[in-house]
């Protein structure tokens, strides 16, 4: 299983270099962007858009996974459609070639001939990357092959991408916005049981060098199987203890709560942001990228993302979930945990990544319907659904 997982990282790192790659040239990167066809749009956004680097990612995924683990490509799911039409009207359906030429030759089929940009990406395409991590060096678990399945985004918040800003500035850690909010994810999850196992974020966009203007980025991984739990951020320490009061409140219920923080989207709904202020304060933070705002959990920028809409999918879910698993968090489904009682004591309505929606089409299918809250301790996310459950229910009441 640690082989799987150390090629993903492998895969990932080329996935970014290839994301990179697409940025650098504006002029190359206007001939990669093509509108979304109805059935593959999410709902949430007007326009949306794939790009030749997210089809040419989750493609290099796919053929790097079955070339080294035959068999394992029919069960690699993604969220792009690998057919793309030219300006002849052409369809072409995208696809890693053996050799780096002949990858070329198909690239410039779909960028109208463009030689040199077809070239450029198909260097990029086939380029080894080297990825070695000491935790993940050292250990050696098996796992049946055959029971894996894979989630890739091959880039989440392509709008962010498409935009491509470089100059936004951080809060406490936080970015609202830009490039560093894109993501590339790649879960593995049981298909039997629909448990994630391993998580592997990628984030391209971190750093630029201010002479050559080239970025840097990071990696985070996480592996949750049979009692063991390993993770890229087992030595860093967390930033903050988890018993610290919260000193903005004033009021008796408040003031010996717990501080919590949570990421949100920015088109949250207003009743989910009138209660979370209740319970966290000024300590709620608007971010871009299903992908991103779940890393911030990961990295312990924030005790929580909340989203209550359905337009998060199983590919934006999986790695993180499977990396917040490996410390001892979760997501789970926010609309049942807003319908359970906790003195039943039933299990937390964990994501599980195997079973369709029933009666939905498209990318419906895999939505993630009751909305989501990804989370690192399980005892602060207890008590942080104990008091959103009062602050939504005394807003009712007050209507």
């Amino acid at each position: 299983m640690s082989d799987i997982l150390r090629e993903l990282l492998c895969v990932s790192e080329k996935a970014a270099n290839i994301a990179r790659a697409c940025r650098q040239q504006e002029a190359l990167f206007q001939l990669l962007i093509e509108e979304k066809k109805e059935e593959e749009k999410n709902k949430k956004f007007a326009v949306d858009f794939k790009t030749l680097a997210d089809v040419l990612v989750q493609e290099v995924i796919k053929q790097n996974m079955e070339n080294k683990f035959p068999g394992l490509e029919k069960h690699i799911f993604g969220e792009e459609s690998n057919e793309f039409t030219n300006d002849l009207g052409e369809k072409i359906t995208l696809r890693l070639c053996s050799t780096e030429e002949e990858t070329a030759e198909l690239l410039s089929k779909v960028l109208n001939g463009n030689k040199v940009a077809s070239e450029a990406l198909a260097r990029v395409v086939h380029q080894d990357v080297a990825f070695t991590d000491p935790t993940l060096d050292s250990t050696e678990i098996n796992v049946p092959q055959d029971i894996l399945g894979i989630w890739v985004d091959p880039i989440d918040s392509t709008y962010q991408y498409i935009k491509g800003s470089a100059d936004i500035k951080s809060n406490q850690g936080i970015f609202p916005c830009g490039l560093q909010c894109v993501t590339i994810l790649i879960g593995v999850y049981d298909i039997q049981t629909g448990v994630p196992l391993m998580g592997v974020i990628n984030q391209p966009f971190v750093s630029r060098d201010p002479n050559t203007l080239r970025w840097k980025g990071q990696c985070y991984w996480g592996l949750s199987y049979m009692g063991t739990n390993m993770h890229s951020l087992q030595l860093t320490i967390s930033r903050r203890s988890g018993s610290e009061i919260h000193a903005g409140n004033t009021g008796s219920e408040a003031a010996f709560s717990p501080s919590f923080s949570a990421v949100i989207s920015t088109s949250e709904k207003e009743t989910i942001k009138a209660a979370l202020s209740r319970v966290c304060g000024d300590r709620i933070f608007g971010a871009a990228g299903a992908g991103y705002k779940s890393l911030c959990v990961v990295q312990g920028l924030v005790d929580i993302y909340i989203f209550s809409e359905d337009t998060t999918f199983k590919w934006d879910s999986c790695a993180a979930h499977a990396i917040l698993r490996a410390m001892g968090g979760g997501i789970v489904d926010l609309k049942e945990c807003l319908e359970r009682n906790p003195e039943t004591g039933l299990d937390l309505p964990q994501l599980v990544y195997h079973v369709e929606n029933e009666g939905a089409a498209g990318v419906d299918r895999w939505a993630n319907k009751g909305g989501l809250i990804a989370y690192r301790s399980r005892k602060r996310l207890e008590t942080f659904l104990s008091l959103l459950v009062q602050s939504l229910a005394s807003a009712e009441t007050q209507t």
